[in-house]
């Protein structure tokens, strides 16, 4: 493969979030299998999406994003309130919110609905609008290479899966990523599993195969249990099933609201400066077959815009961890 100028094995796919990206080596690298873990609500879903808009606006990669969560025009609608904004800067006063996306594409629609034009379509409404032009003009540059797909649990299983990216990875000489959101809800059948942790074992099996099959990542957005959800600080073994989540994937990336897993020792001393972490989002390295693990690097989120700043930084500060610091 080398002496033919194959040298894919040895170019990682950046994700576009800086510091996941030295610490993984580069990037996303072929036959890896790469877990995203968290509590509901702390953003999984932005970071995989924004990591797959990422790889589309790079012109060498597609972006296959199956979705049991959301549908692909609410997907859609997070990609235009995300390309509305500069998330590495501060100033948003530009950017458009969910419910204004809505607001346009209704007002424009009664107006011409009362003017008796019916075929104004929401292409022409996102693209001549001045507040969204600019976010579709950059959509518009990757949407040939971002495939978003509304998956079902009774339908969509994992053969199905696995055909589709066969057709998808040979279409695309197999540069293509596979976003799965979520793991747990993947249909097995005709397989049958016994309990939750053996369907679990089945479909973590079955994507690292796929993974190494069709020689490209894989990204999966994993649930946490019951557990996890009671505790200070998610980890690794709070995600739900069994624990071939941890032996089968390469990587594992545990996110955790930094305001809530901050030493009280700075809440107690600076309130004020603690209280404006509650955007920003701490990232574990959890496992990393490349390099170290038991990182953590911060991003700060735009939640009303549905993106990460993805100019992150190291953690200074000290965090809780329930096996070294009781509080």
């Amino acid at each position: 493969m080398v002496v033919q100028g194959e040298l894919d094995e040895y170019l990682p796919v950046p994700t576009g979030f800086d510091q996941l990206d030295r610490l993984i080596g580069g990037g996303l690298r072929r036959t890896e299998l790469v877990l995203l873990g968290g509590a509901q609500g702390i953003g999984k879903t932005i970071t995989a999406l924004q990591m797959a808009r990422n790889l589309a606006l790079n012109e060498a990669t597609y972006a296959f994003y199956i979705s049991y969560e959301h549908s692909e025009v609410h997907l859609l609608n997070r990609l235009i309130c995300q390309e509305s904004i500069d998330p590495t800067t501060s100033d948003a006063s530009a950017g458009i919110r969910l419910k204004d996306l809505h607001n346009i594409v209704v007002s424009k629609r009664a107006r011409e609905w009362v003017r008796n034009d019916g075929n104004v379509g929401l292409q022409q409404i996102l693209s001549q609008h001045p507040k969204t032009a600019k976010a579709m003009e950059t959509i518009n540059r990757y949407a040939d290479r971002l495939i978003l797909m509304k998956a079902s649990p009774a339908v969509t299983t994992l053969n199905s899966i696995r055909e589709m990216t066969r057709q998808i990875a040979e279409a695309t000489g197999g540069k293509m990523v596979l976003f799965l959101d979520y793991l747990q809800k993947i249909a097995i059948y005709p397989e049958r599993a016994a309990d939750e942790n053996d369907k679990v074992t089945i479909i973590v099996e079955g994507l690292k195969d796929l993974a190494m099959t069709q020689n490209i990542p894989i990204v999966a957005i994993v649930a946490a249990d019951r557990e996890g959800l009671r505790s200070k600080r998610m980890h690794l073994y709070h995600l739900r099933g069994s624990s071939a989540l941890d032996y089968e994937c390469d990587i594992a990336i545990i996110m955790n609201n930094k305001f809530h897993i901050l030493s009280k020792d700075h809440v107690s001393f600076n309130p004020y400066k603690s209280d404006s972490y509650r955007d920003w989002v701490v990232f574990t390295l959890e496992k990393n077959r490349a390099g170290r693990a038991m990182i953590d690097v911060e991003f700060q989120m735009r939640p009303q815009h549905f993106c990460f700043n993805p100019k992150g930084n190291l953690v200074e500060q000290k965090l809780i961890d329930e096996k070294i610091i009781v509080e």
